[in-house]
């Protein structure tokens, strides 16, 4: 394909032509194509003089916040819409979505992220791109691979395990790679295991295109290139931004002096030149704005949970009520996070407003904290206590590309507002704007209700207004874990490391699967959310693995429900979590009604990966399926077999005595060896061995090729060969 192209045009095809383009060829027909920033907008840059300043686009909600809808549907829709303004924009790949797990709730991007469990967060995103590249606009899934901070990300090494590195932090890769192959994968900053993500052959060619298939190219992200050659040896296409005069120079000198195969480089170019003809398929298009928003209003709406309603608080009435919204945050809404997935939206509501709107009754407004100090919360105390309900707006200040958090708390001077409101009005509602969990301890105690409003985007203000006086019932479900303190996330100790590395010390217990292990307290637990209904479970059943399970609507108003499988297997060989999130259903069901919920966990989700045979593996087993509305509200249990895959770990001199005689083949061979050498040569050691269950147990974990130092030990050499060989035949 690129025969007609010389080195040097191959290796500046491979690079950008500036900041959000490619390097076009004209020799060859090769124009120049636009990739710009996501994944919740399209982050056109407008003006030559900031790379952050965009031209107007939809602010869709975050994925922090689109994350709690638990919805493909809603995700497949929003990226379609995002791919129609691509199209308007003449954009051909827009960098998104982000992948990577929610490690630690400090971590600065989480708001970008969707999830700390990778299987909702591999089928959303998998939704997500299928949206998106229908429109004929590439979608750039990131951060390949575990970048899970923002501390020191240029450099630091992610230090994990192989087992925890499959099964969670490049699982939802897998998924969305296999399911929807991306037009570009973007490889992290990061280094894994002490290599740059860059520069990482196993991942971005023995993983990504070996193993997974993958079919398109392999992007930097922004500055991740520190060697241009190394890493278009070990899979890299396509290094961002450019122009890069010394990479291609580099590239061209290592190919003339063999010290990088020709072929490779062609093959980077052909991609680039694929990616290009792809783009040029698509016809370019308009968008109606005004519809989008209504869209973006109906996730952002969605996407909030209700954490808290004691005495049914919410609903507000639309008349009758007197209502006191406190916090600049109502005014002046916080809408998404800080850095290169930064919106100028089409246009942006505010809650105030939108509240205000919603009822004939008087709404009176208390900034309540802010630059001016203690007069504005006395200010808003007095609001609070002359109204009858009042609406607490907080959350927290920034969380921003480039700098992780260091706390969970909210501002002293916000905690100090729910404090003084709650003591004089007992109808006090918190309503939280946060790109990542916030601590809700201790002061939830001290109000009725609380409502988790994420980042919602430029229509969260409709969206809060919608859910407060019941025209949407709430449907949101965490898709993070709230602590009761910092302290007691998994990640705490190991987070985010030190003298360039950080140590994934928790392995698989990220998140929920850490809590649940340690069985601690929490404030709202993983896939967690109230509704203004109510919903009880019937008898699940399963079909192999198709679970089935009656949900009966018993509230007066429509609404939605998160049906949610968690998996486990008692008696398992390895070490797991107590329970695993393998399936869930997001189902509209009516007032009174009944819908029998059909929920499918795929086998391969069932999957660990063994680090001796170095592949997936299901085990054999009775597999426990629990149904419920969150990891800790469980409601239906139900058990299937599981038939597991073939598989035999073969046995070696280095292989235990314990580990020959939980080998059938292995045990028969090695009991029948024992006897014989105790028959043949009397020995009383030799017969001990093999005639005392006790000594037996004791020597479980000795390699059995260290017996041969054993008085009277049957294993010679030759010997210990001939029966290795015999029991591996």
């Amino acid at each position: 394909m690129t025969s007609e192209l010389s080195t040097a045009d191959q290796a500046a095809l491979t690079s950008g032509s500036d900041f959000w383009h490619t390097t076009p060829v004209e020799t060859a027909d090769l124009p120049a194509l636009t990739v710009t920033d996501g994944p919740h907008g399209v982050r056109l840059q407008a003006t030559d003089g900031d790379i952050l300043a965009g031209a107007r686009a939809t602010c869709f909600p975050p994925a922090v916040a689109s994350a709690s809808t638990w919805d493909p549907e809603l995700l497949r829709r929003m990226g379609e819409a995002l791919g129609d303004e691509c199209r308007a924009m003449d954009v051909a790949v827009l960098l998104g979505p982000g992948v990577n797990l929610k490690r630690s709730p400090l971590g600065g991007r989480n708001f970008e992220y969707f999830s700390e469990d990778p299987i909702l967060t591999g089928i959303l995103a998998t939704a997500w791109v299928r949206g998106l590249q229908s429109r004929g606009v590439g979608a750039s899934l990131k951060h390949f691979a575990v970048n899970n901070q923002e501390t020191d990300r240029m450099r630091v090494s992610a230090d994990v395990d192989e087992r925890t590195l499959r099964e969670l932090y490049l699982r939802a890769f897998q998924r969305v790679v296999t399911q929807a192959q991306p037009w570009t994968v973007m490889c992290a900053y990061n280094k894994i295991n002490g290599v740059y993500a860059s520069e990482h052959h196993w991942l971005l060619t023995e993983v990504l295109r070996d193993e997974w298939g993958f079919e398109g190219l392999v992007v930097s992200d922004w500055g991740a290139v520190v060697d241009r050659v190394a890493a278009v040896r070990a899979g890299l296409d396509l290094a961002m931004p450019g122009p890069d005069a010394t990479g291609d120079r580099a590239l061209v000198d290592a190919v003339e002096a063999g010290t990088l195969d020709a072929g490779t480089l062609r093959r980077s170019a052909d991609l680039v030149r694929e990616m290009i003809a792809k783009a040029g398929k698509r016809e370019r298009g308009s968008y109606d704005a005004a519809a989008h928003h209504d869209l973006a209003r109906e996730i952002a709406g969605r996407a909030i949970v209700l954490l808290k309603n004691d005495g049914g608080l919410l609903p507000l009435r639309a008349e009758g009520q007197t209502i006191a919204v406190l916090g600049e945050f109502a005014r002046t809404p916080r809408y998404q996070g800080g850095g290169s997935s930064q919106i100028t939206p089409t246009r942006l509501d505010d809650a105030l407003t939108q509240i205000t709107a919603s009822t004939g009754a008087s709404v009176s407004f208390a900034a309540g904290y802010g630059d001016s100090g203690k007069g504005l919360l006395e200010e808003a105390v007095e609001l609070a206590r002359s109204s009858d309900v009042a609406l607490v707006f907080v959350g927290s200040v920034h969380e921003t590309e480039g700098a992780d958090r260091d706390s969970l708390d909210l501002p002293a001077d916000q905690l100090a507002l729910i404090e003084r409101v709650a003591a004089v009005n007992p109808n006090t509602v918190v309503l939280l704007s946060n790109g990542a969990v916030l601590l809700t301890s201790p002061w939830e105690a001290r109000v009725p209700a609380i409502v988790e409003g994420w980042l919602l985007g430029q229509a969260g203000g409709s969206a809060i207004a919608d859910v407060l006086f019941g025209r949407v019932n709430p449907s949101g479900r965490l898709a993070e874990t709230i602590p009761v303190r910092l302290a007691d996330h998994p990640s705490y100790l190991d987070f985010p490391g030190e003298h360039g590395h950080v140590r994934y010390g928790e392995g698989l217990h990220v998140g929920y699967r850490g809590f649940d292990a340690r069985e601690q307290a929490v404030s709202y637990p993983f896939g967690f959310g109230l509704s203004y209904t109510t919903f009880t479970y019937g008898e699940a059943v399963a079909d192999g693995l198709e679970i089935r399970v009656p949900v009966t609507n018993t509230g007066d108003r429509d609404g939605r429900e998160v049906v949610q499988v968690y998996v486990s297997l008692p008696g398992s060989r390895v070490r797991r979590a107590p329970r695993e999130l393998k399936a869930f259903a997001n189902v509209a069901i009516p007032a009174g009604e009944t819908v029998e919920v059909v929920l499918n966990v795929e086998r391969a989700d069932l999957a660990y990966w063994d680090t001796r045979l170095n592949r997936w593996l299901v085990e054999d087993g009775s597999y426990v399926f629990e149904v419920g509305a969150s990891s800790r509200d469980l409601r239906a249990t139900v058990t299937s077999h599981v038939t597991g895959d073939a598989a035999r770990v073969p046995l070696t001199a280095d292989s235990s005595v314990g580990e020959w005689f939980a080998d059938p083949r292995g045990g028969a061979l090695l009991g029948e060896l024992f006897a014989e050498a105790a028959a043949g040569a009397g020995d009383a050691t030799t017969a001990a061995l093999t005639a005392d269950p006790a000594v037996l147990m004791m020597l479980g974990s000795l390699p059995l090729g260290r017996m041969a130092m054993f008085p009277g030990s049957p294993f010679t050499t030759d010997a210990l060969a001939d029966l290795i060989k015999a029991a591996n035949e």
